[in-house]
This record gives structure tokens, sequence and C-alpha cells, in this order.
């Protein structure tokens, strides 16, 4: 399995150090380097970061890694890198995978890296057997089942779970969500459009039809798209 990272660290020997220790790391693969955590920010709130795990520091001009972890959905795994030993208590009461204290070794690093690909692994194995999630919406939690879920659609800062009982508008990312779905009953097929493949009618040259409802196929998608079709 292949792990996507970014780091984040305004500290260059800092970042260096990081980014020889990831590619000596046969599963890991760099995606991003920055110096910046708005710049960092601006990246992963976008549906294109490919970024599966992020290495953050914590003292930062602008903005601390505490603050850019605090303002991602949670769909990103996070070990801190610092060498501010008094903020590990608060990162770990937010489920970081891990708190290295600056200077560490290859050893140490690995042990990170392992732990967060795990914790990715056994979400991803649990996403692909759940039949319901659950949304916070106009402050209570819906239940939603899979099976009624239609289609995801983007709408700025938000999502809408349009289902069969009706629609939903939650604070999320289009990437956060399709990371909390079933790949093999949900589908990517378009920048804003997530859709669920049991329960699309037909499908019209660039657009997919569920019901009455007409979703556009990006063209960047629909390769992948047509190959999870259960064609004759």
């Amino acid at each position: 399995m292949e792990v996507k990272c970014m780091v984040v660290d305004d500290d260059p020997l800092a970042r260096k150090l990081v980014k020889h220790y990831i590619e000596k790391t046969e599963f890991l693969t760099l995606s991003y380097e920055l110096a910046n955590p708005i710049e960092a920010k601006n990246i992963l709130v976008k549906e294109d970061a490919d970024v599966d795990l992020l290495f953050l520091d914590i003292q930062m001009p602008e903005m601390s890694g505490l603050e850019l972890m605090e303002s991602l959905d949670k769909s990103y795994q996070i070990v801190f890198i610092t060498s501010e030993e008094q903020y590990a208590v608060q990162a770990f009461e937010n489920s970081v995978v891990d708190y290295l204290v600056k200077p560490f070794e290859y050893p140490r690093f690995l042990k990170a890296a392992t732990k967060g690909k795990e914790n990715i692994e056994t979400l991803r194995r649990f996403v692909e057997k759940q039949t319901h999630v659950f949304v916070k919406c106009d402050g209570r939690l819906v239940r939603i089942q899979l099976s009624d879920l239609l289609f995801v659609e983007a709408l700025a800062d938000y999502v809408i779970f349009n289902t069969k009982k009706g629609k939903y508008i939650v604070h999320y990312t289009m990437k956060g969500i399709e990371k909390r779905l079933p790949t093999t009953s949900f589908a990517r097929v378009h920048r804003s459009y997530i859709i669920n493949i049991d329960n699309v009618d037909h499908l019209e040259e660039s657009n997919i039809m569920i019901g009455d409802k007409s979703v556009p196929v990006g063209a960047s998608y629909k390769e992948k798209f047509i190959k999870k079709l259960n064609m004759l």
C-alpha cells in the first residue's frame, strides 16, 4: 500500500531530514514539502490534494501545526515533528498518530510512519464493511443508510447528501467523504460528485442518470468509473 505524505516545517534542515526518511521508506511517497502552514492548508482543502499522512511541525509563523490540524477534517493521519514536548498531551487528545521530538532517528520515524499506514489500512477495511453513516445536520446526528444514498454533491465548503428520503447539508470536504464511503459501491465521477453505483439507472455519453437527476462525468474520472461497472 502506498501512503502519500505532506511535510510542513519552517526549518529547511528538518524538512530535508524528513524528506530523506520518506524516500528511504518503501511504502511512503512525498507529495508535498512546504515551509508555510497556510499554504499547506490551502492545498489540503482542495479536492485534488492527494495526501494521506501529514508530518507537521508545531511552532511555525502565522499558523501553528496544532491550528492547522484543527482547521482540517478528520480524514488525514497526522504525525507531529517538533522540538516542543509540552504539546504532546493536546496532540494525543486529538488522536494524532504519533509525536516525534526532535532530534529523532530513522527507526523512531519508521515506527510512526508504520502506525500511520496501519491506521489507514484499518480505516479502509472498516469503511468497506459499513452499511450506514451518521452525519451532523442542523444540530442533529442523522443516520443515513448507504443503500438509500443516491449521490453526494459539493457545495462550497459543504457537501449535500442526496438520499431517497431527502437532502442533508453537511460541513465536510468531498475528499473526506470519499475516504469514508466503500469503494465497492461508490465512485467519484466528477470534482463535485460521488455517486452510488447501485442506484445508477443508465449512462448517457458524459452524464449518469440517477432517477430524474443527471450527474455529469468528468473526463479525468470517466475511464476509472467505466471499469467499475458490471458490463456484459
